[in-house]
Protein backbone atom coordinates (compact mmCIF):
# COMPACT_ATOMS: atom_id res chain seq x y z
CA UNK A 1 0.00 0.00 0.00
CA UNK A 2 1.04 4.02 0.56
CA UNK A 3 3.29 4.36 3.02
CA UNK A 4 2.00 7.07 4.76
CA UNK A 5 1.79 8.02 8.74
CA UNK A 6 -2.05 7.70 8.46
CA UNK A 7 -3.66 5.18 10.40
CA UNK A 8 -6.72 3.10 8.66
CA UNK A 9 -9.27 4.39 10.49
CA UNK A 10 -8.60 7.70 9.16
CA UNK A 11 -9.62 6.41 5.80
CA UNK A 12 -12.41 4.33 7.37
CA UNK A 13 -13.87 7.66 8.56
CA UNK A 14 -13.76 9.47 4.97
CA UNK A 15 -15.19 6.77 3.43
CA UNK A 16 -18.18 6.62 6.25
CA UNK A 17 -18.73 10.41 7.03
CA UNK A 18 -18.54 11.51 3.89
CA UNK A 19 -21.29 11.31 0.71
CA UNK A 20 -19.63 11.90 -2.13
CA UNK A 21 -19.67 15.08 -3.56
CA UNK A 22 -17.92 16.32 0.67
CA UNK A 23 -15.31 13.44 -0.68
CA UNK A 24 -14.48 15.31 -3.53
CA UNK A 25 -14.30 18.71 -1.73
CA UNK A 26 -12.28 17.13 0.90
CA UNK A 27 -9.77 16.38 -1.63
CA UNK A 28 -9.85 19.71 -3.38
CA UNK A 29 -8.67 21.27 -0.12
CA UNK A 30 -6.19 18.26 0.52
CA UNK A 31 -4.97 19.12 -3.77
CA UNK A 32 -4.78 23.38 -2.75
CA UNK A 33 -3.17 22.47 1.14
CA UNK A 34 -0.71 20.25 -0.64
CA UNK A 35 -0.03 22.70 -3.71
CA UNK A 36 0.05 26.11 -3.05
CA UNK A 37 0.37 26.14 1.01
CA UNK A 38 3.00 23.58 1.20
CA UNK A 39 1.59 20.95 3.88
CA UNK A 40 2.72 17.58 4.59
CA UNK A 41 0.76 14.48 4.11
CA UNK A 42 -0.14 13.60 7.78
CA UNK A 43 -2.73 13.05 9.88
CA UNK A 44 -3.25 16.58 10.98
CA UNK A 45 -3.71 17.38 7.21
CA UNK A 46 -6.31 14.57 7.44
CA UNK A 47 -8.44 16.40 10.33
CA UNK A 48 -7.64 20.05 8.78
CA UNK A 49 -9.44 18.75 5.40
CA UNK A 50 -12.14 17.14 7.39
CA UNK A 51 -13.00 20.04 9.24
CA UNK A 52 -13.13 22.47 6.20
CA UNK A 53 -15.69 19.51 4.98
CA UNK A 54 -17.57 19.52 8.04
CA UNK A 55 -18.00 23.75 7.77
CA UNK A 56 -19.10 23.55 4.25
CA UNK A 57 -21.77 21.13 5.54
CA UNK A 58 -22.57 23.65 8.07
CA UNK A 59 -23.25 26.30 5.26
CA UNK A 60 -25.86 23.96 3.58
CA UNK A 61 -28.28 23.53 6.42
CA UNK A 62 -30.81 25.92 6.60
CA UNK A 63 -31.72 27.23 10.39
CA UNK A 64 -34.59 29.43 9.33
CA UNK A 65 -38.00 28.64 10.83
CA UNK A 66 -35.88 26.61 13.66
CA UNK A 67 -36.70 26.82 17.17
CA UNK A 68 -33.99 29.06 18.84
CA UNK A 69 -31.86 25.94 20.45
CA UNK A 70 -31.74 24.68 17.19
CA UNK A 71 -29.90 27.95 15.84
CA UNK A 72 -27.64 27.90 19.17
CA UNK A 73 -26.76 24.37 18.21
CA UNK A 74 -25.70 25.21 15.05
CA UNK A 75 -23.60 28.54 15.83
CA UNK A 76 -22.06 26.49 18.89
CA UNK A 77 -21.12 23.73 16.10
CA UNK A 78 -20.03 25.95 13.70
CA UNK A 79 -17.56 28.17 16.25
CA UNK A 80 -16.48 24.66 17.00
CA UNK A 81 -15.26 23.60 13.74
CA UNK A 82 -14.02 26.86 12.79
CA UNK A 83 -11.82 26.70 16.57
CA UNK A 84 -10.56 23.21 14.89
CA UNK A 85 -9.80 24.35 11.87
CA UNK A 86 -7.56 27.01 13.09
CA UNK A 87 -5.51 24.31 15.17
CA UNK A 88 -5.00 22.31 12.63
CA UNK A 89 -3.71 24.89 10.73
CA UNK A 90 -1.24 26.33 12.80
CA UNK A 91 -0.16 22.81 13.17
CA UNK A 92 0.74 22.44 9.61
CA UNK A 93 2.09 26.12 9.23
CA UNK A 94 4.71 24.63 11.52
CA UNK A 95 5.57 21.48 9.16
CA UNK A 96 4.86 23.04 5.99
CA UNK A 97 7.53 22.05 2.95
CA UNK A 98 8.33 24.59 0.27
CA UNK A 99 7.65 21.88 -2.71
CA UNK A 100 5.47 18.98 -2.14
CA UNK A 101 7.17 15.31 -2.00
CA UNK A 102 5.72 12.20 -3.71
CA UNK A 103 4.73 11.31 -0.41
CA UNK A 104 2.23 14.15 -0.37
CA UNK A 105 0.52 13.36 -3.68
CA UNK A 106 0.01 9.59 -2.48
CA UNK A 107 -2.53 11.06 0.38
CA UNK A 108 -4.31 12.29 -2.46
CA UNK A 109 -4.01 8.75 -4.11
CA UNK A 110 -4.93 6.83 -0.82
CA UNK A 111 -8.25 8.65 -0.08
CA UNK A 112 -9.29 8.87 -3.77
CA UNK A 113 -9.28 5.10 -3.88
Amino acid sequence: MYDLPLRKELKEKFIRDLNPAEKLFFLKKAREAITSKGYPACEDLFNYCYFLTLKERFRSISTQGSEGYLRFLFVAGIKDVGEAIKLYEERLEKKKKPLPETKEYKFLEYFSE
